[in-house]
């Protein structure tokens, strides 16, 4: 899971953390420039740190808490910190770490895209979408094996990254659809919703490569219900880019809430690698809270 000042900024800073997420435990076929023991051993020792991470983040919450029912998520009294000081990108991700997109609000950092290039059949899942692709396509131009499907709602197909380019345009499927925790999706429902694994099972996929989440709010909601439906088996996925929103007037502007819903995320095997601020948010909305981060898993 990336990581400000503004609301929209600082929910894209911990999509970032979040965002950029790499997911323990999914073997892969491909060669790695190293042995597999080197890989286990230097995974062992990240895990190591990310432990001790996790005591002083314990250590932060009873300072400023005691508990963390009672930590504000953004105080406003000459308090030196915000939530996001709780979620930091603890985990090195054990491969190259490189811009994929514009290098503003769009772009995303990944990790070990040079083990998705040289596969066959790659999948990119993209939820929302807004108008502009150019994370998207950048994938599809280094990886000329991958598909990508992106759900959006609000828009009716990808930005002009991927529609003004033929040879990326088919290998690229889009759908109006919205991301939930629940299926809802009869001709009464609008917008339509569907659950990743639904999508999934009617895409006839079992692994994800690359999932990038950017739904303003919704992630926490479709993202746990993701997880508990695995019931703690490995998750179907290789990395999360998501973007994380505690807006002011929502109901997870609550620190316990989203520490609950973090750790849902760790327990599954996810380790933030990266974490970005959305400084374009904080600089449209001058005095707006950090309230957007991305977060690389």
């Amino acid at each position: 899971m990336s990581i400000v000042r503004n609301p929209r900024l600082a929910l894209c800073f911990l999509l970032l953390v979040f965002v950029s997420f790499f997911l323990l435990g999914r073997p892969s076929s491909l060669s790695l420039p190293f042995s597999h023991g080197a890989l286990r051993e230097q995974l062992r020792l990240e895990e190591q740190h990310y432990n001790e991470m996790l005591k002083e983040r314990a250590k932060l919450i009873e300072q400023w808490g005691p508990t963390p029912d009672k930590v504000d998520p953004f105080p406003s009294n000459g308090e030196f910190y915000t939530i996001w000081d709780f979620f930091v990108p603890s985990f090195n991700c054990p491969h190259r770490i490189q811009r994929v997109g514009i290098m503003g609000d769009g772009g995303k950092w990944v990790c070990g895209l040079e083990r998705i290039i040289p596969k066959r059949k790659c999948v990119l899942y993209s939820f929302g979408i807004n108008g502009e692709s150019s994370f998207e396509a950048d994938i599809l131009k280094a990886a000329p094996g991958c598909d990508v499907y992106g759900y959006d709602f609000s828009v009716k197909s990808f930005g002009p990254e991927i529609e003004e380019v033929p040879t990326l345009k088919e290998r690229s499927h889009f759908f109006s659809f919205a991301l939930g925790p629940k299926d809802a999706h009869s001709p009464a429902d609008d917008p339509k919703m569907y659950t990743l694994r639904t999508l999934m099972e009617q895409n006839g996929h079992d692994f994800i490569d690359i999932l990038k989440i950017d739904i303003e709010g919704n992630e926490y909601d479709s993202l746990a219900a993701f997880i508990d439906s695995f019931d703690g088996m490995p998750l179907p996925f290789g990395q999360l880019q998501i973007e994380i929103h505690v807006f002011q007037d929502q109901p997870w502007n609550d620190f316990g809430k989203v520490l609950k819903w973090w750790e849902k995320l760790e327990a599954a095997g996810l380790r933030p690698f990266y974490s970005e601020s959305n400084l374009v948010y904080t600089n449209l909305i001058r005095g707006a809270r950090p309230e957007l981060i991305e977060v690389g898993d």
